[in-house]
Parts: structure tokens; sequence; C-alpha cells
């Protein structure tokens, strides 16, 4: 069973190197491919955005955020007022709005069933190639806005040691600073009405 997964794995290195070698071939600093981690990161974004655009009803899911809103919004209100009537008249309507709720949860699963094993295979591509030595040097206000710090916290916490180089980050930090601000960008050209 070990020797078919390894085989397995094998050859999925396999493919994702004839696909991203040549794309880290290209990077002006292949020892170093910053570059190369944008650009995986756009392909990644377009995939799950794409995935999310035709996947998710997003009239209906909006429309659900929306009464979920007003719903909450409404039931905070009463509470302030201290109307007990209305109180109790919105919270019979609670089963629905979780109703409502779940629905919008399991819509959001289907993109995430979809592109969850590609994306899971590209970081184990990502974490075996030159790219696992990435360090990039952020300029100081990034680093702090990008709460750097904590992440290294976190990272020495979990594997031991500390960040030795000031301002630096590594290709997952990297990787989804990259993803965030792709998947703002590409939400917005493919005309999804929220941000998330």
């Amino acid at each position: 069973m070990v020797d078919v997964i390894g085989m397995l794995m094998g050859g999925v290195n396999n493919v994702l190197n004839s696909i991203f070698n040549p794309i880290l071939a290209m990077d002006p600093n292949p020892h170093n491919p910053a570059l190369t981690v944008l650009i995986i990161a756009f392909i990644v974004s377009l995939i799950t955005t794409i995935a999310n655009k035709y996947l998710v009803d997003q009239d209906e899911t909006n429309r659900i955020q929306k009464e979920v809103k007003d719903f909450q919004s409404e039931l905070r209100e009463a509470q302030k007022n201290g109307d007990g009537k209305r109180v109790a008249e919105l919270q019979a309507k609670q089963p629905e709005i979780l109703s409502m709720q779940n629905k919008m949860m399991t819509s959001s699963f289907k993109p995430m069933i979809v592109t969850f094993l590609p994306i899971i295979l590209i970081f184990f591509w990502m974490r075996t190639s030159a790219i696992h030595d990435l360090v990039l040097i952020l300029p100081q206000p990034v680093y702090w806005v990008t709460l750097t710090p904590i992440w290294h916290a976190i990272g020495g916490f979990i594997y031991g040691g500390k960040a030795t180089i000031p301002y630096g980050i590594g290709w997952l930090l990297w990787y989804m600073i990259c993803t965030f601000g792709m998947s703002q960008i590409l939400r917005k050209f493919l005309g999804f009405k929220q941000g998330f």
C-alpha cells in the first residue's frame, strides 16, 4: 500500500514538475522564486474564483446574507427596546434563518470539494520544489501590516526556532499574501458583489 501511494505521489509530482518547472525556469531569480509563487498564486486564485463563480448561486447567497443581517439587526433592536412581543416573534423565525444559513454554507462547500485536491497537490509540489527555500525580504511597513511577527511567533511555537532574517518571510506566507490580493482582484473582475 505504501509503495502504491509513493508511486502515485511520484507520478503526480512528475506531472506538476512538467507544468510548473518551466515557470520556475523563467523566473528571473530561480534560486529565490518569488515571481513563480506569485504566478502559482494567480493560477490557484483563478481556479478557486471561477469555481465559486459557477458552482455557487451568488444572487441567492447575497439574498440570504442580507436577510440574515436584517434579521439580526431587527432582533438586536427589539431586544434593545425591550419589545418582548417582537423578540418572541423573531425568535420563532430563528429556525428558518438557521436553515437558510445551513443552505448557504452547504452551497459554499461545492467549490471547495472541487478545488481541494488540486490545491493540496500544488502545495505538496511547492513544499518539495526549489520554492521551499524562498526567502523574501518585505519592506518594514508591509512586514508589520501583514502581521508577519505573529506568523513568525506561531511558526516558532509549532516548529521550534525563530525567524533569523529580519523582515523575511518564506514561501507559504508570501503565497498567502499573493493569493489574498489576487482573489480580491479576480472577484472584482468577475463581477462578485461581495469581497469575500
